[in-house]
């Protein structure tokens, strides 16, 4: 029979919000898709490739972790990245704990308010500094003794999110951190994100890939149909652009460039929803989208 300690330790469960932030391209995503164990956020080497704050859910019979991707901090310059930064403001408001991505070589966030934010949080900060396996044993000490000394309130861990060294040492941390509380979502969910979003992000991944310059950036993707039959899932979507000059790049000679996009693109959707794909795309020109409220609105990037 269990005793009664024993017993109330068993019923005790834990949940929480667990937010990453950090400059573009420090890993984040990478770091999220390995601690949720999934693909869910895309992951490019350009800057800005995440634009939504993406939840991701960790599910146990005693916990529950909502992990948080958030876009890289940046001055943002147009009406899309001042949406993006509201994601950011949005992780502090709501976080349990705050996971605060650096690798080996920078400073301080590129948003001094930020970064304010961080040293002064009364919740706990878990500080990576990730990428260590592209520095030397003198440099990554170095490091750690900086950080310590920049964010003294918080936990400071070295990991490689790439190569997922450090990474479940990480978790058991968090799970230490996190309150006590019910789960928020129910416990088969994964994510907060429709079908239709994983499709837009996986096409769009495929065009950060594949085109150079501004050309990523102007771009965004809706998916018009998606129709999921016993054996296959039929998906109809389409490529904006900002410009007609844009159009014809995204295409390519006789409709090579979008060809190879949607087949690149289809092989992992196969794999994301374990299914044959059919994936129509086309391609239509919305001006300055990233810049129109009503538009951003109704990509999802404003309420």
């Amino acid at each position: 029979m269990l005793s009664k300690t024993t017993y109330l330790c068993h019923m005790i469960h834990k949940a929480g919000f667990v937010n990453i932030i950090g400059n573009p391209n420090v890993g984040k995503s990478t770091l999220m898709n390995a601690l949720v164990g999934e693909k869910l956020s895309i992951i490019t080497s350009k800057a800005q490739t995440t634009r939504h704050r993406i939840l991701g859910i960790v599910n146990n019979e005693d916990y529950q972790v909502v992990f948080s991707d958030t876009p890289g901090i940046i001055q943002p310059a147009y009406e899309l990245q001042s949406s993006m930064m509201d994601f950011v403001k949005s992780a502090f408001e709501d976080a349990d704990v705050l996971i605060y991505m650096v690798e080996v070589g920078e400073k301080e966030l590129k948003n001094e308010a930020f970064f304010k934010r961080i040293i002064h949080s009364e919740i706990p900060v878990i500080l990576l500094l990730n990428k260590i396996d592209k520095s030397s044993q003198e440099e990554v000490e170095e490091k750690i003794a900086y950080w310590r000394n920049k964010v003294p309130n918080s936990f400071v861990y070295v990991i490689s999110a790439l190569e997922k060294f450090n990474v479940e040492t990480v978790f058991y941390k968090i799970i230490e951190l996190l309150p006590e509380a019910p789960p928020f979502y129910p416990k088969d969910q994964l994510t907060d994100k429709s079908e239709r979003f994983f499709v837009n992000e996986k096409i769009r991944e495929k065009i950060l890939q594949q085109y150079k310059k501004e050309i990523p950036y102007s771009v965004e993707v809706e998916t018009e149909e998606f129709v999921e039959e016993e054996d296959i899932i039929k998906i109809r979507s389409v490529i904006m652009v900002e410009r007609d000059t844009q159009k014809g790049i995204i295409i390519g000679h006789k409709g090579s460039a979008i060809k190879r996009v949607g087949t690149e693109a289809r092989k992992d959707l196969q794999t994301f929803f374990e299914k044959k794909v059919f994936l129509d795309l086309y391609v239509k020109v919305n001006k300055n989208w990233r810049s129109n409220e009503r538009q951003l609105k109704r990509f999802g990037y404003k309420d």
